[in-house]
């Protein structure tokens, strides 16, 4: 399982160049299910809204901080509005066990961030 980001389907203005970086890593795991396939491996990308880490604050403004804490649907039901590991870690445990069958896939996880 590869993470890359929701912004490769968010479209928010001056992010261009860390999803653009993600966007490699998104056909390279589509590369890789297809590569590794015939042995019974299945490899799949997990995109996560902003997720509630030190480097996300340390990268951001307040102002955008406050913008991406309220940008998802579900952002009132989340104790600060972003993703949180405990979020991903369901969903790798599934690709990884009974989700198999689920390859060159990108899950977007991020509670409704790409639905604004």
């Amino acid at each position: 399982v590869t993470i890359v980001s929701s912004l490769l389907a968010a479209y928010t203005p001056f992010y261009a160049i860390y999803p653009a970086s993600k966007a490699a890593v998104e056909h390279f795991t589509r590369a890789a299910s297809k590569e590794f396939g015939g042995r019974g491996i299945s490899v799949n990308a997990i995109g996560p809204g902003p997720m509630d880490t030190p480097f996300f604050y340390g990268q951001e403004s307040p102002e955008a901080v406050a913008y991406h804490s309220t940008a998802a649907a579900l952002s009132g039901f989340s104790r600060k509005g972003l993703t949180d590991i405990d979020d991903i870690a369901p969903i790798v445990r599934f690709l990884a066990t009974e989700g198999w069958w689920i390859t060159g896939q990108t899950i977007l996880a991020n509670g409704g961030y790409t639905t604004r």
